[in-house]
């Protein structure tokens, strides 16, 4: 398979992105080289003021460059519903939904709803966003979900008799992990059942390695070795970017590094965990997601 790279992302003029935590890390990445490219792109982002501040630094490289900014926490899923329903009023066609932001290894935290921090943020704010923006991307001829997973999905185990950690000694990996599997898990299982449902809306997913990043900042120790070892933010977003616009990257595909440990290196196509292609699971944790959302995809 020959290199991917930057130059190889298709033109995305006339194309509408949005990609979640874009304010920095691979999220930025991924929303800088679209707008790049042509696309008019929503950086939706928990924090205005960072928000605003990085599109203009994507306005400065790129003079010309489509770029808005939306009000998005994740982890509140009413808040989740405000921003869908907003951005399907302004919109009348969504070709990319990238679900990129995440949170990783907190100490012990809540979403507004009540749900362990990472999978309510990284798994459940994602679905439900998903849900919501649906019937806007199955209109939208050739549109694209990529869902952000990560390695960590191998260290992943869904327990579905205490997802939110409350009856087990916190584990802030363990956590992080079941969160990525989710993740993983929550993209096949869509494109399952957009496949069933007779969809030609397209589900990719894609782990960026290890990528240089503001996600480490609960974890010292990855920071050092991430910024001596891990790739830069834009080698890392080229898995997110090469599995939203390659022409032949086929709907339930798994992109990442093409390194010997997986860690680095240029996007290619990868195996999911043995774990999150438990098909069962799988449809079991969708299901499961509908009902603690409130969110219907009306797909079975």
């Amino acid at each position: 398979m020959s290199a991917w790279t930057f130059a190889d992302i298709p033109d995305q003029g006339g194309r509408t992105a949005l990609v979640t935590g874009a304010n920095t890390g691979i999220g930025y990445e991924t929303a800088r080289m679209l707008a790049a490219r042509g696309a008019a792109v929503t950086l939706a982002c928990r924090d205005r003021n960072k928000g605003e501040a990085a599109a203009g630094r994507i306005r400065s490289a790129h003079p010309g460059a489509d770029v808005t900014v939306g009000d998005l926490d994740l982890s509140d899923l009413d808040a989740v519903a405000a921003f869908a329903t907003g951005f399907a009023s302004t919109h009348d066609r969504l070709d990319l939904l990238i679900d990129n932001a995440g949170v990783m290894i907190p100490p012990l935290g809540r979403t507004r709803q009540g749900h362990e921090l990472q999978f309510g943020t990284n798994h459940l704010g994602h679905f439900a966003l998903t849900g919501r923006l649906l019937p806007l991307l199955d209109a939208t001829p050739g549109a694209r979900v990529v869902v952000v997973s990560s390695a960590a999905q191998n260290i992943g185990r869904i327990d579905f008799d205490d997802l939110d950690w409350r009856r087990r000694s916190y584990q802030p990996w363990a956590a992080y992990g079941q969160s990525k599997l989710a993740n993983m898990m929550f993209a096949l299982e869509l494109q399952r059942r957009l496949a069933a449902a007779g969809s030609s809306l397209r589900v990719t997913a894609s782990h960026p390695g290890w990528t240089s990043t503001e996600l480490t900042r609960s974890a010292s120790f990855l920071q050092v070795f991430g910024s001596l070892l891990g790739m830069t933010a834009g080698d890392g977003a080229l898995t997110t970017l090469r599995a939203a616009t390659d022409p032949a990257a086929e709907s339930g595909s798994y992109w990442g590094p093409s390194g010997l440990t997986g860690m680095s290196g240029l996007p290619v196509r990868v195996v999911p965990s043995r774990a999150a292609r438990d098909e069962q699971v799988a449809a079991r944790l969708f299901d499961e997601s509908e009902r603690i959302t409130g969110v219907s995809f009306g797909l079975r």
